[in-house]
Order: structure tokens, then sequence, then C-alpha cells
């Protein structure tokens, strides 16, 4: 693989107008589908092989109104202190509220009228009209939006408190400002680590190329494969961050090759064929951890984890073709003015005195089982608060305060008790016998405020039931009220609606996690053992994968769910952790920490093969990559960050979950527990038995073929090539 590459960085470099040429065109071509392509019309949600899904598809069949998965507004109207709704000139203003919302939209199906629906509360202080639309909240206009906001305003004028809930206001979620925080923090870190304006600018302009050809392409099938809002959001998010790194690990591996006297080709194909090698490998764990979300047999997961490995397939072949290509312009001007000042002077790009991760890794050397100890219990203990992790899907509770959609929740679970923001829908197939058995049932249960007379089908033979619960939508007390009615009654009542869809949605992300996460950790151990040769390395970088997975989970609950600093990362409303936050983190962060795992210990294990003892080669690891790897994951950091400032909960809990793993996995995990844990281990960190050396197949990260081929070429004994491979290019054997 590596002379490969090494063959492909040189062609980039030598046809370097052809390939710019071509990823502009993609950008362009991308961009115009974007733009030309229609608006997604669906944005559905649906939990293969669960009860809440079967009746819902039951729904579809036998009540097509009810099964439709329209959009809905819940318009809460509250009288003036001392009045009710029940007066006349607030009943008056309602019903006129009530017709304005009929012909506000040509997409409205249906306006329920809360004095003909018994929706007002008995105190009377509360009433709210339910709109139903045909279409979903994302094929609503602006326009249509515009029309119920008015008709909530106009009600106001006359004296009453008006707010609305609902999806139908659900809007692109919106990142904010903290996205482009977090990209000029990446240009300032890349500025310092380079030292060159236009080395620093490479990796940021084809990372944003990246980014702008994924998320566009994500736009124009957005339609076509029912893409739901926060997917480009989140694709954005993890390529933009692997975008930069990648780049930055070559950029970085080519001004070394300069460094050594090599001309400008040569130095881009020993880049590409020596970092490009690892960018591979590392991208690769990625995708497949992205992509092996599909396991859980959840589509929505599923179509957010491959938009988001598209992007990083992109960020993978911009590093390998485009950054070559680029080089190729830059010139000498990809080193700094001092830089090229001692290179013309004949001086060499090595530093003089140990540089930082020098002198750490031999700090590390002297104090390992200190480092090791601190490194551990620290991480446990901000792991600690996932022990009381509970998860769930938000609703309009979750809502900042200043919202109408937070407000109007309130005032529902005001006057008709928090339930009433969560109703549940219980389908009975059978006759009025069947339908008046479960309803009696029903209504002996704990946890139930109200069951509805049945409602029956046209052909009479299926009929819906609504459930009010006595607690909130998202309280354990609701799920154990879904529970028992699906213990206590038959097998032909089916409990669905939005929140028994949310229960069954989080019941089934907690039953997939384990799995996913021994398929991911068995999949690291088998991938490492072929990359390093050896078992225990494999087994102690999935065991700091855990340990900083599991930490990251610590501080999101502990933020969230607890609130601890919730203001300082704006969480305005703490509840549970978002269902699929778990498992969404663990392919992530395994794709992101098996990355910095390749860069940083593949120049320890080639170094160890050619004659250093075990400590010299951490140290030498550590001198080659804790610098690159360190501005890496500051930078990685830094984009997670910028998404924390997002309106949407899910896309602010992700950014924040992402970069706080990230912090614990490559300043802790990488750079204190793996070099102390070698220490500790010497020789027998590389040990592997010869059966399975011979089993297991040459992948060639390290660069050796490349080695060799180059020998060939030149002629040479081989020995301007010691330092062929250094921080991101990997280990010869």
């Amino acid at each position: 693989m590596a002379t490969f590459l090494y063959r492909l960085g040189r062609a980039a470099f030598r046809r370097r107008h052809l390939v710019t040429l071509i990823w502009v065109a993609l950008l362009a071509l991308a961009g115009v589908g974007a733009a030309t392509a229609p608006a997604a019309t669906s944005n559905s949600f649906s939990i293969p092989g669960t009860e809440a899904q079967r009746a819902f598809d039951l729904l579809e069949e036998r009540f097509p109104a009810a099964g439709a998965d329209g959009a809905t507004a819940r318009v809460v109207f509250q009288a003036p202190d001392g009045q009710k709704m029940t007066d006349e000139a607030n009943k008056a203003a309602v019903t006129k509220a009530v017709g304005e919302l009929r012909a506000g939209s040509d997409k409205v199906a249906d306006v329920s009228d809360p004095y003909q629906s018994q929706a007002v509360s008995r105190d009377g202080s509360t009433a709210y009209a339910q709109v139903t639309y045909e279409v979903n909240g994302m094929e609503l206009t602006d326009a249509d939006r515009e029309a119920l906001t008015e008709t909530g305003e106009q009600a106001r004028e006359s004296g009453l408190t008006v707010e609305i809930g609902g999806d139908a206001l659900q809007t692109v979620p919106e990142t904010g400002a903290g996205e482009i925080v977090g990209v000029i923090v990446a240009g300032l870190v890349l500025i310092i680590t380079f030292g060159s304006l236009v080395a620093a600018g490479l990796p940021l302009v084809t990372a944003l190329i990246g980014v702008g050809i994924g998320s566009s392409a994500i736009t124009a099938l957005a339609s076509a494969l029912d893409l739901g809002s926060t997917t480009g959001i989140l694709a954005t998010m993890i390529g933009l961050a692997v975008g930069i790194d990648y780049a930055l690990f070559i950029v970085s591996r080519y001004r070394a090759e300069l460094a050594e006297g090599r001309e400008r080709e040569e130095a881009a194909g020993r880049a590409v064929g020596t970092a490009g090698s690892a960018v591979v490998f590392a991208g690769l764990t990625v995708i497949i951890a992205l992509a092996g979300l599909a396991v859980v047999n959840i589509p929505v997961l599923t179509k957010m984890g491959l938009a988001a490995a598209g992007t990083v397939a992109i960020a993978v072949l911009i590093a390998l073709t485009f950054i070559p290509a680029l080089l190729g312009y830059a010139g000498a001007r990809v080193h700094g003015r001092k830089a090229r000042t001692r290179l013309a002077q004949g001086g060499s790009g090595a530093d003089a005195k140990p540089n930082m991760g020098t002198r750490w890794a031999r700090t590390v050397l002297r104090r390992p089982v200190l480092v090791l100890l601190a490194g551990v219990i620290g991480l446990g203990a901000v792991a600690v608060p996932a022990a009381s992790l509970e998860v769930g899907l938000p609703d309009d509770g979750a809502q900042p305060t200043s919202t109408t959609q937070r407000r109007a929740y309130d005032l529902i679970s005001d006057g008709f008790g928090p339930g009433a923001n969560g109703p549940l829908m219980v389908v009975v197939e059978g006759g009025k016998e069947s339908a008046d058995r479960a309803a009696g049932q029903i209504k002996g249960l704990d946890g139930v405020a109200a069951v509805t007379p049945p409602v029956f089908n046209k052909e009479g033979d299926t009929s819906i039931v609504t459930v009010v619960p006595k607690d909130r939508p998202s309280s354990t007390e609701t799920e154990e009220v879904v529970h028992s009615i699906r213990d206590t009654t038959g097998d032909e009542v089916h409990v669905t609606g939005a929140t028994a869809m949310n229960i069954d949605f989080s019941q089934k992300m907690n039953d997939a996690l384990l799995p996913y996460l021994a398929l991911v950790v068995g999949l690291a151990f088998l991938l490492l053992m072929v990359v390093f040769r050896s078992v225990l390395v494999p087994l102690k970088a999935a065991l700091g994968f855990l340990l900083s997975v599991v930490a990251a989970l610590g501080a999101v609950v502990a933020v969230f769910q607890w609130g601890w600093l919730g203001s300082v990362f704006g969480v305005e409303q703490t509840g549970p952790i978002m269902s699929m936050m778990p498992i969404f983190m663990v392919g992530v962060v395994f794709g992101l920490a098996m990355d910095y795992e390749v860069f940083l210990v593949t120049r320890m294990r080639e170094a160890y093969v050619h004659g250093e003892s075990a400590d010299e080669a951490v140290v030498t690891g550590f001198r080659h990559g804790a610098r690159v790897v360190s501005a890496a994951a500051v930078i990685m950091i830094a984009v997670f960050s910028g998404f924390i400032g997002s309106s949407d909960q899910m896309v602010k809990m992700i950014g924040f979950g992402l970069a706080i793993a990230v912090f614990f996995d490559a300043f802790i995990v990488r750079m204190a527990i793996v070099p102390a844990v070698l220490a500790l281990l010497g020789k027998a960190a590389w040990w592997l038995p010869r059966w399975l050396d011979r089993a297991l197949p040459n992948v060639d990260v390290e660069g050796e073929s490349l080695r060799r081929h180059v020998d060939g070429d030149d002629g040479g004994d081989g020995g301007d090539e010691r330092e062929l491979v250094t921080a991101g290019g990997g280990a010869g054997r």
C-alpha cells in the first residue's frame, strides 16, 4: 500500500492542475445538486421490530388519517387572572383563532375546537386547539409558520396568553457562531504548529472543500434518501475535524522530507506513502465504526452513520490527492521564513534541543506507575456519573424556557397535568367488547390519569383509545405505564404514539449498546494487532478507548443530566441523555482514538525494530509525533466545541461529548497512560506468537515495501531512508 500511495502522491504533485480542477468541479457539481434538489419531503422516524412501530403500521393500514406523519401544532390559550376560558369574550377570541388557523394554510388538514374536543382544563384557566397538517414539519414553508404565529399574536391582543407547541415550528437546527469560532481556533493552532500561513491554510482549505462536497451531496440526496435534519450537521462536524487532521499529518510529513533535503516531488510522494498509509488506516477505522451503526437497525442512526462515513472517506481521498497537488503550488512557502533561511544555509529541519514531546516522554518513563495511576484514577472519577445514565428522547419540555414551545408545554402541564403533553395512543384490534375490556383494564393501572372512550374505524374492527399518564412523557413513571399496559392487556392491544416510540427507541438503543461495543472493541483489537504485530499493544489501546469513552459519558451526564456547569455550556434544561448518544459516541470516539494510536505508536514500533530499546522507542515516538498529535487533538476539540452553540439539543450534546472524549483520549490516554504502560511492559509490549505473525496479513502501514522500492530506484544503501517513517507514517518490521 505504501508504494502505491507513494506513486499516487507523486502523480498528484505532477498533475496538480488536473487534480485541482477535478476537486473544484466536484465541489461545483455537488453545490449545483444541492441548490436544485427538492427539499426533503420527509423526516420520518421508524423503529423496526418494536411494538410501537407495529402499532403505527397498523394505524396506517386501518386509520390512514391517524397513522399519517403530518406535522402538528398545539395552540395553548390561558385566560387572564380572575377569568376563565369559558367566558364569552375569551370563547369568542378562541373561536376566531380556530377559524384563522383553518384558513391560514392550504396544508392544514384539521383544527380541533377546544370547546368541542373537551380540551378545556377543569379549572377553566387553559384550553388548547390541535392543528394537524397534511405534511411533516420540514415541508412547511416560512409562510405556513408565519400564519401560525400571527394567529397567536392576534389572539394575544384580546388579553389571552397564547403559546404554540408541537413540531410544526421545527426548523433546520442552527449551529450559531461557535462553528466559525472552532474553525478560527483550528487555523490559529495550525499557524502556531507550522509557523507558516501557507502550510496552515492548506488543511483548512482542503477540509472545507471536502465538507462542502459532503454536505452538499447530503442536501442533494436528502429528499431521495429521507435524511433527517441533523444528518448534514453531524457529517459536517466529523468531516471537518478529520479533514483538518488528515491533511495536517500529510503536510507535516512533507515538511520533514523537505528538511531532509529531498526534491519537492519526491517529498510529496514519500509524505503520501508514509503518513498517507496511516491516514488510510485511521480513516478506515472511522468509516467502519460509523457504518457499523447500521447493525443497530435504526434507520435514522444508520443514515447518520453512513452520511458521516461518506464525509470521512472524502477527507481521506482529499488528503491523498488534493494535498500533494496543492503542495506543488506552495513551493518552499510551506516552511516559515526562519525555517526557509535555515534550510537555505544548509541547516537541518531536526531540532537541536529535545522538544517538549521528548521531555514529557522521559518524565513519564521516570515515574510510569505514578502517571498510570493518576490517569486511570482521574478518568475513573470523571466516569462515575455514567453509572446514573438515563436515556430518552427530548420533547418540548427540554426546550429553553425562552421558547414558545417550552412555554406551551408548561401551560399544558399546569392546566391538564404533565401527562397531557405526551398522551399514549392504544390501538385495539377487535370490536366494541375488546375495546371496552382494554379501556377498563388500563383505567385500573397505576400512573394513568385519564382514558378516553374508544374511537372505531369505518369497518368497526379496530379502535383507538387515548391514555393520559400522570407524569411527563420522558419520565420513568410514564415508561412504567407503557410496560404495564403491554403486560396487562392481550396481544390485540398495542401502544404507540410519540411517547411510546421514544420509549421503544431508547430500549432498543440500550439493548444494542453492549453488542455494538463488543463489535467495535473486537474490531479495534484485530486491526491494531495487524498494524503493530503485537498482542498487548492492541489490548492496551482497546482498554484505553473504553476508559476514555466511559469518562466522556460521565462528563455528559454531569453536564446535561445533572446540570453541573450547565450554564457554561448553554444547557437551560436538564433531562435524560439522548438515546443515541452513547452508541454514537462509541462509534465516533473509537475511530478518532485509533487515529491517535496509529499516528503515535507506529513510530515507536519503527524505532524498536530498528534497534532502539523499548524505552528509547517511546521517546523517539514522542519526539516525532507528540507535537503533531497534540495539534490535531486541539483542532478536533475546537471544531467539535464549535457545535456546542447549536440550537439543537442533540447537536449541542454530541459536540460537547465528542470534544471532551477527544481531550480525554488524546491527552490523558494516548499521551500519559500509553507511554506509562509501554514503559512498564518493556519488550513484552511488542511480543507476538510466531504462528500468529505468519497468519496475520501484512498491510504495510509502516512503508517497508516503499523503503525497498526507493532503495532499488536509487541504487543506494538506503542510508537516507533511516528517517523515512515519522509520526503518522508507521513502523518497519
